[in-house]
This record gives structure tokens, C-alpha cells and sequence, in this order.
């Protein structure tokens, strides 16, 4: 079959949809932490337009990521919903001349609303933290800094996600950089950095043998796993302290994640491609945005 442009199903499996909740959501609170500081309503257009944002960021990702992988996964015998690449490339769908340009689309289209939210909100920040999300994409798959094959892929992932994005968020909605909550986001870090972990559990075997130097190749699937446990407690303890920053107190929701976090320890053994592996993803995946939906919910409700 020769790939060619693809069709609109093509592009849904290529857009990996789900993961726009990784994105919406820590734009979602950045947004909301400066609302309330600020009073009133939710701006429907202006979250609008910061949704857009996500939207061609997140596919932006996806589509150059598939594009800079595409030998890797076609190597992966162990894909799951959550890792391995939409598998357009690989199965021939889609062809990378129409997904490289898509991902390209995708990066200008990120500028132009940044650009646009700038100029509208009085907020220039905006256009180096579009940058900076760019930035971070190339530097994860692209030469000749590839951190993702060199070790530290996942360290750029927690970045984008626990920082970049919710500072987006926040200015965008006219938030005063000076009073920020940073402890908000040294909270949502650690456990950021495990599901960027996590989501790398079931690609080890092609990682491997692609010399992809992510945790699980390093120190092995289980060893991660331990790793990626620790991290979520560590985000679990500061917890508190991140929402005492905006005035809140952390209660029972925390044991949602907590619990999240015991169920990734106990799906085992859980080796590539078996179904205990994609509950295990799914588990830290849960913990994660548990994390971010607690303080998400309490902005909401006040």
C-alpha cells in the first residue's frame, strides 16, 4: 500500500486525541489560578482561544513525533494506546511528507495564536513560552540534541507539561508573573516526570534495540517502576504545599492519586505488551491528572 494524504480516520489515529488532556488541563489551570486572583467570570473566548493553542500544540507533538520515530516504531511489537506512536507511518496510512507538514502547520498555527494573545491580552511573554514549548518538542526528538535517545527525553516532558504550560495559562489571562504560585508547580512536577516515565514502560524492547536511552532501558521496567512510585509520593507530600499557595488545604482527594500510585506497585508482573502493562500506564496516567484535577476542582467551586 503506498501512503499517501490519508483520510479523516487516518488523522484521528494520528492525532492520538486522548492526550489532549495532558495539555487542556495545566493550561486550564493556569488560567483559572490567575482568575482568581483577578475576580469574575470565566472568559469563554479568551479560554477558547488558550484551548486552541493546546489543541495545535498537542498535535504539533504527536505529529512530529511520530514523524522523528517512525524507524523506532517500526521496531515496536508492544504498542499500547498510550505509547509506541499513533502507528500511521508504520502502517502506511498517512504518508511523513503529509505528516511533516501537518506538524508544521501545527507549529505555526501555535505561534500565530500566541502571537494573537499577546497582542490582545498585553502579554509578550507568551510568544518565547510558544517558543519554549517548540523548543522543547525539537530538543526531545530532533538532532542534534535528540534528548529523548540521549537520556533526559522525559525530563523535557515534565517541564513542557508542569511548567511551560500552566505559566501559559496564566499570563494569558493577565496573571502578574510576580505572584505566580511556584510551589504549585514544584508539586506538579514529580509526578509529571513519573508519567512521562510510565508512558515509555511498554516501548522498552524497541527503545533497546533502537539505543533510545529512556528509564526503563537504563534501569530496566521494574527499577522504573519503583522510580516512578517515588515520584508520586514525592508530589503527594508536597501537595499541600503547592495548594496552600493558592489557600487551600490538600483533604481526601489526594487519596485518588494515592491510590492510583499503589495500583501502579501492584499490577505486576506486567512485562511489554501484556494488558497488566497498559493498566499499569494507565494507573500512573491517573495519578497524575488526579494531581492536577485537586487543585483544578477547588479553583472551580470557588
Amino acid at each position: 500500500m503506498t501512503a499517501g494524504k490519508g483520510t479523516l480516520r487516518d488523522w484521528l489515529q494520528a492525532s492520538r486525541l486522548p492526550s489532549q488532556s495532558y495539555i487542556a488541563l495545566p493550561l486550564l489551570l493556569g488560567q483559572l489560578v490567575a482568575l482568581r486572583a483577578q475576580g469574575g467570570d470565566i472568559p469563554y473566548g479568551l479560554l477558547l482561544c488558550v484551548q486552541l493553542f493546546g489543541v495545535f500544540d498537542q498535535l504539533f507533538i504527536v505529529y512530529a513525533n511520530d514523524w522523528a520515530d517512525q524507524e523506532t516504531d517500526r521496531r515496536n511489537q508492544t504498542a499500547t494506546p498510550f505509547s509506541g506512536g499513533s502507528r500511521v507511518l508504520v502502517e502506511g496510512c498517512i504518508s511523513p511528507r503529509a505528516l511533516g507538514g501537518a506538524a508544521l502547520f501545527c507549529a505555526a498555527a501555535m505561534l500565530a495564536v500566541s502571537v494573537g494573545l499577546a497582542v490582545v491580552q498585553g502579554a509578550p511573554g507568551l510568544v518565547p513560552l510558544a517558543f519554549a514549548a517548540l523548543g522543547l518538542l525539537w530538543a526531545y526528538s530532533y538532532p542534534p540534541v535528540r534528548l529523548s535517545y540521549r537520556g533526559g527525553g522525559e525530563l523535557l516532558q515534565m517541564v513542557g507539561v508542569a511548567g511551560v504550560l500552566p505559566l501559559y495559562g496564566y499570563l494569558a489571562q493577565g496573571g502578574d508573573l510576580g505572584r505566580f504560585p511556584w510551589p504549585l508547580t514544584v508539586a506538579l512536577l514529580p509526578t509529571h516526570l513519573a508519567c512521562a516515565i510510565a508512558t515509555a514502560l511498554p516501548d522498552e524492547p524497541s527503545d533497546r534495540d533502537s539505543h533510545k536511552r529512556t528509564v526503563p532501558v537504563r534501569l530496566g521496567g521494574e527499577q522504573a517502576v519503583w522510580i516512578i512510585a517515588a515520584l508520586n509520593g514525592l508530589s503527594l507530600a508536597l501537595a499541600p504545599w503547592g495548594l496552600a499557595s493558592l489557600g487551600m488545604t490538600a483533604g481526601w482527594a489526594l487519596a485518588v492519586p494515592a491510590a492510583a500510585t499503589l495500583a501502579v506497585l501492584g499490577l505486576r508482573p506486567a512485562p511489554p505488551g501484556s494488558l497488566l502493562i497498559q493498566a499499569r500506564v494507565a494507573a500512573c496516567i491517573t495519578a497524575t491528572l488526579a494531581v492536577v484535577a485537586i487543585p483544578l476542582l477547588g479553583l472551580t467551586a470557588r
